[in-house]
């Protein structure tokens, strides 16, 4: 764990750290008791999770298990480890899905109806003075005339409050505004509630990059695939150090606070053994293994005891490992390690119980029977005890299955979904390399009456065998094996078929070659792809659904809480987008492009929405939008900068010289397009008696032709 991690409790109430608080006590005694009973509990039910693990991880490492027991006649140990073939597979498509786009699929969206901030403000710079005042902006809900009167208590300054950040910038035009998108060609629309979630979405992708959550996603999307469970854990704040230099070349370091998130390995997780999902768990406890460095860094951490981490210290190192840490480990089991047990413990406690810890509770909560804490404990000690400092209060981690089990906390993995089949094609596989070793090598029969007595039978090449003189007959004889490891092959085959079927990953999708029938065209192949994306589609909304989406609330209550910037405020919704990054980007772009070509029509045009269509294809084809996509602001700039480059050429100047005018292909150089067409009378029309002709050839060629030619 990281040194530096701290929680954000800048409002909460804690433990004090006296002299008299290192000093145990039955009110201590009670609480701690209730804690660890809490883990007991959560640990003896964990117990059959804990051995559908140990299966998975022996059958994605390629490893038997103790009680396996092979026959006499078995000599092969081999271990066709196509359950880590499959688990990585799913581990690829996970991250290859959730990272398509270089950034996590998570985005911040006004809601349907925002509330505290106005959806859409308008101003029309043409308007006249006269139709817009100040009485426009006391009734939030009409306009002048319209029969409406104002609402009780209201003021003249509703509108401006309602706008929300953008209130400052739109003074200048405060006297036009109107509420609503704008209706006329000239008006100007703001969006307060779309800015704010715009920004609040780079800000929370900006916290995830800066926390390095991808690295610690992959690590959770890997247990999800193996295990069928990942937890990570977050948002919590660190002060993380920013190297830096002054002028003089002397490190002075900038520390700075930030949300970080981490991975929880799901072993080291203990839920509340009655809930099924997060949302359900009164507690959670994390194990820690703790060195005394580590331990001893808590100490600079706000809210722990600082006196009683060294009493702990003082007593020894406390670890004692898990039965299934030898198996995990590829290194000798060792009785003994020098570390310590610290459990972290996460929800509700008895008010009651808090009292006798002297935590002060807030008058607003003191009605409440139990309130959600924070509780550290090490060797018998409490060295932490505080409110948990979230507003609303929720539990720091979020637990995403693979494969949905309603009835328990923990889902199902690709390895236990192959448990069975697994086995299969390890018993077939060994059965057909000792057959075959068997089959090919002769088996050797010998008449011992015909050789001489007392000689060693051992076969190796240039053995020579001492025959009894006149012994009739032959002596040594060669019989061959019946193969039949084909049999075994086949059945080897129908069981990797079976484990294909038993996780919806077919062998196809992770690289198997020979694929006939429909699979050896690109369309075929195609179409099986896109029948194997199913199975991984309910995964990617687990993930969506159980992780990603939690993560972002978590993010969003975090600014909501701690960052004070007011333009960060809003009526916002967090959504995940990964099943959407599930389709592949060839094709998402191509539909895209589809789209917009129906949507370039001009009467469907008005109801499309440009700027995420444009958005959509650059991010289908791995582009950032923020670099290559201009805003509306910009995109007008730019539109007005093309209109100069379109400008028609000023009356009567001629074409490009060189240009052929009468190519009606517009190869020669010349520019074609259409205009008014001259009319009898008017210059350029040919039937003018020869002055138009004169001067449309002036015109076209820039040279007066022969005279004879106009007789």
């Amino acid at each position: 764990m990281a040194e530096e991690e701290m929680m954000m409790e800048d409002d909460s109430i804690a433990l004090d750290d006296t002299d008299d608080s290192a000093t145990e006590d039955a009110n201590v005694s009670s609480i701690i008791g209730f804690i660890e009973g809490r883990y007991h509990k959560a640990e003896d039910y964990r117990y059959q999770d804990e051995e559908r693990w140990l299966r998975a991880y022996r059958n994605y490492r390629g490893l038997y298990s103790p009680d396996v027991q092979f026959t006499e006649t078995e000599k092969s140990r081999v271990f066709i480890k196509i359950t880590k073939t499959k688990t990585l597979a799913a581990y690829g498509q996970i991250t290859d899905v959730l990272f398509a786009n270089n950034r996590f699929p998570l985005s911040i969206e006004p809601t349907t109806l925002p509330e505290g901030v106005v959806d859409s403000v308008n101003f029309d710079p043409q308007a006249p003075e006269d139709n817009v005042g100040i009485d426009d902006l006391q009734n939030p809900y009409g306009f002048a005339g319209d029969g409406l009167g104002l609402p009780a208590g209201s003021t003249e300054k509703t509108l401006m409050d309602k706008l929300g950040p953008l209130q400052e910038k739109l003074d200048p035009v405060q006297d036009k505004l109107k509420e609503g998108p704008g209706a006329t060609p000239t008006s100007v629309t703001f969006s307060p509630a779309m800015v704010a979630a715009k920004k609040m979405q780079k800000k929370i992708h900006d916290q995830l990059e800066e926390s390095s959550a991808t690295k610690y996603l992959r690590s959770t999307a890997f247990e999800i695939s193996l295990f069928g469970t990942g937890v990570m854990k977050g948002p919590f704040a660190v002060d993380k150090e920013y190297p830096n230099w002054n002028d003089d070349g002397e490190y002075d370091p900038v520390f700075k606070t930030v949300p970080q998130i981490s991975h929880v390995s799901v072993w080291n997780f203990y839920p509340d053994p009655d809930a099924n999902n997060m949302d359900e768990a009164q507690f959670v406890i994390e194990r820690h293994k703790m060195s005394r460095t580590q331990l001893r860094s808590l100490k600079r951490r706000p809210y722990f005891r600082s006196s009683v981490i060294d009493e702990v210290i003082s007593f020894g190192e406390n670890y004692t490992k898990k039965y299934w840490e030898d198996d995990l480990s590829d290194y000798a089991p060792e009785h003994g390690i020098d570390r310590f047990e610290v459990l972290e413990y996460w929800g509700m406690i008895d008010v009651a119980m808090l009292i006798e810890q002297d935590v002060d509770i807030p008058k607003e909560l003191e009605d409440f029977d139990e309130l959600q804490a924070n509780a550290w404990v090490c060797n018998g000690k409490l060295i932490r005890l505080v409110l948990n400092p979230f507003k609303p209060s929720k539990i720091p981690y979020m637990a995403a299955p693979y494969e949905l089990n309603p009835y328990s906390f923990f889902g199902v993995g690709i390895a236990e979904n192959m448990d069975d089949t697994q086995t299969l094609m390890n018993g077939f596989m060994r059965m057909a390399v000792d057959n075959a070793v068997l089959s090919g090598n002769l088996l050797v029969e010998v008449d011992e009456t015909n050789l001489v007595p007392g000689q060693d039978l051992t076969l190796y090449p240039g053995k020579v065998f001492r025959r009894q003189g006149g012994a009739p007959g032959q002596a040594i004889f060669g019989t061959k094996y019946p193969n039949v490891s084909q049999e075994n092959m086949m059945m080897f085959d129908k069981a990797r078929v079976l484990a294909d079927e038993s996780t919806g990953f077919p062998s196809f999708a992770h690289g198997q070659t020979g694929i006939s029938g429909i699979g050896r065209t690109a369309s075929g192949i195609s179409m099986l792809m896109g029948a194997a994306q199913g199975s991984i589609k309910s995964v990617i909304k687990n993930v969506d659904d159980y992780l990603l989406r939690p993560l972002g609330e978590g993010l969003f209550r975090f600014n909501m809480q701690f960052d004070f910037d007011p333009e960060l405020k809003g009526d916002l919704e967090v959504k995940a987008r990964g099943t959407e990054s599930l389709m592949a980007n060839e094709v998402r772009s191509q539909r895209l492009m589809q789209f917009l070509q129906i949507a370039s029509n001009p009467a469907l045009a008005p109801f499309a929405k440009f700027q995420y269509i444009i958005t959509e294809i650059a991010k289908s084809m791995d582009l950032d939008p923020d670099k290559v996509v201009n805003d509306m602001n910009e995109a007008a700039l730019q539109a007005e900068i093309m209109k100069g480059f379109q400008a028609p050429l000023p009356e009567g100047q001629g074409a490009p010289a060189g240009a052929d005018v009468m190519d009606p292909t517009g190869a020669g150089g010349g520019t074609m397009g259409t205009g008014q067409v001259p009319v009898p009378g008017e210059q350029g029309f040919s039937g003018n008696g020869g002055q138009g002709t004169v001067q449309q050839t002036e015109a076209v060629g820039g040279q007066q032709p022969p005279m004879e030619s106009l007789q």
